[in-house]
C-alpha cells in the first residue's frame, strides 16, 4: 500500500494556486486511447470532492469550459497490467496552470498493483491542494 509519500520520489507537481483561480467547473477532455479504466472517474471523484462540477468532452471543449483537463496514462506488465506512469495538465483558456505525474518507481515494490486511486489521489491532492469552487 502506498503512502501519501511514495509518489514523490518519481513524480512532479506544479500546484495550482487556490487563491488564483476561483474555479467553478473544469472540463475535462475524454482520452479514448488510455488504457486504465478509472482513471476518469478518480480524476472526476478527486475535482467533485472540492465542490467543483466537472464536463467531460470529446475533443473540443464546449464555450462554457474556462478551464480544461488532459491526461493520460500508461500501463506496465509484471504478471498482470498495473499503472506505471500517469500525465494530467489543467489549464485556464489554453495556458497550464497545474500539472501533476505520477511514475512508478519500478522493480520489486508490490505497490504497482495498487488501485488507480491509491496511486492518483496523492498526486491529486497535491495538484488541487485547497482549491474549492467559490461561494455562490
Amino acid at each position: 500500500m502506498l503512502n501519501s509519500t511514495d509518489w514523490l520520489h518519481n513524480n512532479k507537481c506544479k500546484k495550482i494556486n487556490a487563491s488564483k483561480y476561483p474555479i467553478n467547473l473544469i472540463c475535462i477532455e475524454e482520452n479514448p486511447a488510455v488504457q486504465v479504466d478509472d482513471i476518469l472517474s478518480v480524476i472526476e471523484q478527486s475535482i467533485r470532492k472540492r465542490n467543483i462540477r466537472t464536463l467531460v468532452y470529446k475533443k473540443t471543449a464546449p464555450p462554457q469550459c474556462e478551464y480544461t483537463l488532459w491526461y493520460t496514462a500508461f500501463r506496465g506488465w509484471d504478471l498482470a497490467p498495473f499503472m506505471n506512469r500517469a500525465e494530467i495538465r489543467l489549464s485556464l483558456r489554453g495556458e497550464t496552470i497545474g500539472t501533476a505525474n505520477y511514475r512508478h518507481a519500478g522493480g520489486f515494490a508490490l505497490n504497482k498493483w495498487a488501485g488507480t486511486e491509491t496511486k492518483l489521489q496523492p498526486v491529486l491532492d497535491e495538484l488541487l491542494g485547497d482549491l474549492q469552487a467559490p461561494p455562490q
